[in-house]
């Protein structure tokens, strides 16, 4: 019974073709999403640059040029530029774009900023927020069952489980995430190399970090090795487009608004 429940509602990833088990509708995702935003809204509201600034503006051009190949042209895509410190940014269910000036600076121009938008937009095309949700109503049961039949602590149980499924299973989602996205900026014609750089970065920035089996994201070092391998592929989708005369087209505009750094 639990085993044929699963198997229906196996699906595939868009993209990565990787087959997940999902039973969040993407109805009910978009309204987890909307919860969400208010709580972020909430908390960091006050200091959101406005959109006449030079981060927003860097922002949003990269993103418009990005989501004519997420497949989520759809969505209601809002930026939001955070005036602070953290090296962060992320992209809430529905299209609501938020990105941490500190993290600018790591990204040491737009194909840097084209690598982390392509990555956070991917969290939204493979709906890993709904596949998160998914996995816990399993990981609930397991623990549920387990504490019942062998009397295992239910506290022990939720340890377990967290190691066994939900960070390997975020750990996947992450890399899914840089694979998605780095298709996603060679298709924009952006450069897939910058990737590497941006992840070089950040391994620096991450010293202290926390094993990569205690942590949901792959260490810097397994992710470069990683993107590394898909730069082929990478490259293959930058020439399948007129790539060339957008790149020589955007390094004018950037010599003359002002945007390179």
């Amino acid at each position: 019974m639990v085993g044929g429940v699963y198997v229906y509602n196996l699906e595939p990833v868009p993209v990565s073709g990787r087959r997940r088990f999902n039973i969040i509708s993407a109805e009910y995702e978009a309204e987890q999403g909307k919860a969400m935003y208010a709580q972020v809204m909430q908390q960091f509201g006050s200091k959101i640059l406005p959109s006449y600034s030079k981060e927003h503006r860097m922002v949003q051009k990269v993103l418009n040029r990005l989501i004519p190949h997420s497949g989520l042209e759809n969505e209601k895509w809002e930026v939001h530029v955070i005036n602070d410190d953290m090296k962060n940014a992320f992209v809430i269910p529905g299209g609501k774009v938020f990105v941490f000036r500190g993290i600018l600076d790591i990204c040491q121009g737009e194909d840097g900023l084209a690598a982390v938008l392509g990555h956070e937009i991917a969290h939204n095309v493979a709906h890993h927020s709904a596949e998160r949700m998914s996995q816990s109503f399993i990981g609930l049961a397991v623990v549920t069952i387990g504490s019942f039949l062998v009397g295992v602590d239910p506290g022990i149980g939720r340890l377990m489980n967290e190691l066994a499924f939900t960070l390997p299973g975020s750990r996947s989602q992450e890399q899914e995430a840089d694979y998605i996205g780095l298709l996603m900026m060679a298709e924009s014609c952006y450069d897939p190399n910058a990737a590497i750089g941006l992840w070089s970065r950040m391994e620096q920035e991450e010293k202290g970090a926390p094993p990569q089996f205690l942590s949901t994201h792959p260490s810097s070092h397994n992710r470069l090795e990683k993107i590394r391998g898909w730069l082929p592929e990478a490259e293959v989708k930058s020439q399948a487009g007129d790539c060339q005369g957008v790149g020589t087209y955007m390094n004018d505009f950037k010599s003359t608004a002002g945007f390179s750094r």
